[in-house]
């Protein structure tokens, strides 16, 4: 039989001491581990200004829900988040793109290496918004839009199109528009020059600049339009063009094992419901760029549905 040897009155109180202490340091130990990526940590995303009210209020928060660690977003253009990554004005450990295009501007020795691979994952048609509430209102549900969009006095929000593909992406619409239609001058006398400060605001802000009444009409992903409730003109197949969403892992991200938690709940069930609930259409997965270099918990996902 085992002897058990009793413990002072005195060992007691130190053991129970030494509990208590470990208890006390458990959440520090745990922010130290998550901060390195052991248990979730931060997961800094860049991502598109269009996704916005997506991320926020969407992926972000059930993301953090599922506890797979804490999503930390931030939004921009996605030419200007190219340009910040390759001067490393930001760390992230995401980049979710609005145009594949993107992401040949950082693969390659040339421009860092920052990505090796990329998964293209949604897409959303460029579509004309409006305010229901502005005079030109009537003139947009009954007349030709490229008519409505010369008329005097009319305020059209659109993005940079050095910052910005959905402003670049506009500026390609009127061009095909014109010769489509066979408009002259058309590209201009909606938009002035492509880079006319007058019309040109921030992607994030685009939004908000058309609910407020402050223009009258504007050039949005139609998921922009359905998420926030903006009537908008569809356009026709034979001039449509539409943002094409990806995602990928970028190099010397502080917490990768993060990052890879991420894009699979991104890419997963849940993320593709959220994603369709925020009126992004869901296409199937196609990858792009170097299979060795994906990370190996995303391989499986990535490259197998191509």
């Amino acid at each position: 039989m085992t002897r058990r040897c009793r413990l002072t009155e005195k060992e007691k109180q130190m053991r129970r001491r030494e509990i208590l202490a470990a208890g006390a340091a458990l959440p520090f130990i745990r922010a130290a581990a998550a901060a390195n990526g052991a248990i979730g940590g931060a997961v800094t995303v860049f991502y598109a200004g269009s996704l916005v009210h997506l991320m926020d209020s969407g992926i972000g928060p059930a993301f953090d829900t599922a506890d797979r660690g804490q999503f930390r977003g931030y939004s921009g253009g996605s030419f200007r988040l190219v340009h910040e990554i390759k001067e490393r004005l930001r760390t992230g450990d995401v980049f979710i793109s609005a145009d594949s295009r993107t992401n040949e501007d950082l693969m390659g020795p040339v421009n860092g290496d920052w990505v090796n691979w990329y998964v293209t994952f949604a897409q959303s048609p460029l579509v004309i918004g409006y305010n229901p509430a502005s005079r030109f209102a009537d003139d947009l549900k009954a007349k030709p839009w490229y008519d409505v969009l010369q008329e005097p006095g009319i305020r059209i929000g659109r993005t940079d199109p050095n910052l910005d593909p959905k402003g670049r992406m506009a500026v390609d619409l009127l061009d095909k528009a014109e010769r489509v239609y066979k408009l002259p001058d058309l590209s201009y006398k909606v938009l002035g020059a492509p880079e006319s400060q007058e019309q040109l605001f921030p992607e994030e802000d685009l939004v908000s600049k058309l609910q407020s009444g402050d223009l009258d009409a504007g050039f949005f992903y139609s998921t922009e339009t359905i998420d926030h409730n903006i009537a908008a003109i569809t356009l026709p197949a034979e001039i449509s063009l539409s943002a094409h969403y990806t995602a990928t892992v970028l190099r010397e991200a502080p917490n990768p094992a993060g990052a890879d938690r991420f894009i699979t709940f991104l890419l997963g069930a849940e993320g593709r419901t959220i994603m369709q609930r925020h009126g992004l259409d869901v296409v199937t997965l196609s990858f792009n760029g170097n299979p060795k270099k994906v990370p190996e918990a995303l391989r499986s996902l990535v490259i197998a549905a191509d």
